[in-house]
C-alpha cells in the first residue's frame, strides 16, 4: 500500500518533472533533464507564489505558535472545565478547511460582508467598505488570519502536553530560589518545552509551505497571480493549463525547500533542554 500510493507516486512525479511528458499513452514524452526546473526559477509568477508562501510561512508560524503556548499557559493554571475549553479552542482544528474557507468568505465578502457591516456600520473603525479578498495586500492578510486561527488549537494541545511533562518539583525549587513567575518561564518552562517547540515548528512550517485550500477557495491567485502560492500555481499549471511536467517541477521545488528549512530547524534547536 505504502509503495503503490505514496513511493511511486513521488517517483513517477520525478520522472514527470524532467521529460515534456504528454498525458496521452501513445504520445511520446522526451527526456529534457532540468528545463521545467529552469523555467520555474525564471518564471515571474512563481517568484511571486513563492514570496506569498515564505510570507504566509513568516506570519502564520509564529503567531500560531504564540497564541498556541499562550492559550496553553492559561489552561494548565486551571482545573475546572479544562476539558471543555481544550475542546472548544480544538474545535477549528477538527473543522474541513473548505467550511470554514466558505465561513471566512462570507465574513469577507464585499459591501454585504460581515467584517465591512460590523467594521463600518457598527463601531466605524473604517470609513468606507474594504474590498477585502479582491485587493492583494488584503486577501492575503484574510488568508492568514484564517491559517492563524485554524492552527491555534493543535499548537495548544502539543504545547499543554509539554507543560503538563514539566515536573512541579523544579517549578517549586526556582519559586523557593526567588525566581518570579517570568524568570521561571524563561529559564525552566521554555527549555524543557524545546523538544515540543521544534515538533511544533516542523510541523507548522511544513503544513504552511502547503497552504492550498484556503487560497484557492478565497482567492483563487486573484488579482493577476498576486496572491497566488506555490501549491495553487502548481495546481493551474497542471489540471488548467494541462503542464504537468512543470507542475510536477515546482512541487519538487516546494519539497527541496520544505526540506531544507526542516532540516535547518532540526539542527539549530535540537540541543539540551537544561545545563
Amino acid at each position: 500500500m505504502f509503495l503503490a500510493f505514496n513511493t511511486y507516486p513521488l517517483l513517477k512525479a520525478l520522472d514527470i518533472s524532467v521529460r515534456d511528458w504528454s498525458v496521452l499513452p501513445d504520445v511520446a514524452s522526451p527526456f529534457v533533464g532540468l528545463k521545467h526546473y529552469g523555467e520555474a526559477l525564471a518564471d515571474p509568477v512563481f517568484a511571486t507564489a513563492l514570496r506569498n508562501t515564505a510570507l504566509y510561512a513568516i506570519v502564520t508560524v509564529p503567531g500560531q505558535m504564540a497564541l498556541g503556548l499562550l492559550v496553553a499557559l492559561g489552561l494548565n493554571q486551571i482545573s475546572r472545565l479544562r476539558t471543555l475549553l481544550r475542546t472548544l479552542y480544538y474545535l477549528p482544528v477538527v473543522t474541513s478547511w473548505v467550511v470554514v474557507s466558505l465561513i471566512f468568505k462570507f465574513i469577507f465578502a464585499g459591501d454585504a460582508g460581515l467584517a465591512n457591516v460590523v467594521l463600518r456600520d457598527r463601531l466605524g473603525v473604517i470609513p468606507d467598505y474594504v474590498s477585502w479578498l479582491t485587493e492583494p495586500v488584503t486577501a492575503l492578510f484574510v488568508v492568514m488570519l484564517l491559517g492563524t486561527w485554524k492552527g491555534i488549537g493543535w499548537t495548544m494541545v502539543i504545547f499543554l502536553a509539554g507543560l503538563q511533562g514539566i515536573p512541579r518539583e523544579l517549578l517549586e525549587a526556582g519559586a523557593i530560589d526567588g525566581a518570579g513567575r517570568w524568570a521561571r518561564f524563561r529559564h525552566i518552562t521554555l527549555p524543557l518545552l524545546r523538544p515540543a517547540t521544534l515538533f511544533v515548528l516542523v510541523m507548522l512550517l511544513i503544513g504552511a509551505f502547503n497552504v492550498f485550500i484556503s487560497v484557492y477557495l478565497l482567492t483563487g491567485g486573484k488579482p493577476l497571480h498576486q496572491t497566488e502560492v506555490l501549491l495553487t500555481y502548481m495546481y493551474q499549471q497542471a489540471f488548467d493549463f494541462l503542464e504537468f511536467s512543470y507542475g510536477a517541477a515546482i512541487s519538487y521545488v516546494l519539497a527541496a525547500i520544505v526540506f531544507a528549512l526542516s532540516l535547518v530547524q532540526l539542527r539549530v534547536l535540537r540541543r539540551p533542554a537544561l545545563s
